[in-house]
């Protein structure tokens, strides 16, 4: 009995004395009023538009290596951060990017490299990593690879020949 008469007494005592001062007049207007203005600006992300999202080389040899540029530009409205691009696999390497800002309306390209490995539809996705309100956006690229006539057939060594 003692202890609960002990702890609702030290209760009291910690809520009677932390509301002595009227929270209301610690408050500082210009404080207020440039955390409003902060927040109304961290919501103005910048906005990437492409050219083209998607790319398609058609029908290539395999083994062909083929490239292509893509550009887009910032329609946002703060500057634009491609802090890096990496693609889902090594047969295709982007390049040739700027990690520079990108002012609104400004653009900019990165080229794409694809080695032509692959058999039938091939398609391969490249991210860029922004400071967009995504993170992050992609772009593909296709080809439809044909098999090299003079490659060896699977289970013959490259040595052999039809005659």
């Amino acid at each position: 009995m003692k202890k609960v008469i002990l702890g609702l007494s030290a209760f009291c005592l910690i809520a009677f004395t932390s509301c002595k001062d009227d929270a209301t007049q610690k408050v500082d207007e210009t404080k207020v009023a440039a955390a409003a203005e902060r927040d109304a600006s961290s919501s103005e992300f910048p906005v990437i538009s492409f050219d083209e999202k998607e790319h398609d080389f058609g029908t290539i040899k395999q083994g062909t290596p083929v490239e292509t540029v893509f550009t887009y530009t910032n329609t946002g409205k703060a500057p634009l951060v491609v802090s890096n691009i990496k693609s889902t696999c090594g047969c295709t390497v982007p390049s040739d990017y700027s990690k520079e800002p990108l002012a609104p309306g400004e653009s900019s390209k990165f080229t794409v490299k694809f080695n032509g490995k692959g058999q039938n539809q091939v398609q391969k996705t490249v991210t860029l990593t922004t400071n967009t309100e995504k993170g992050s956006e992609t772009v593909k690229i296709k080809a439809f690879v044909e098999k090299d006539p003079n490659a060896p057939a699977k289970g013959q060594p490259a040595s052999f020949k039809k005659q």
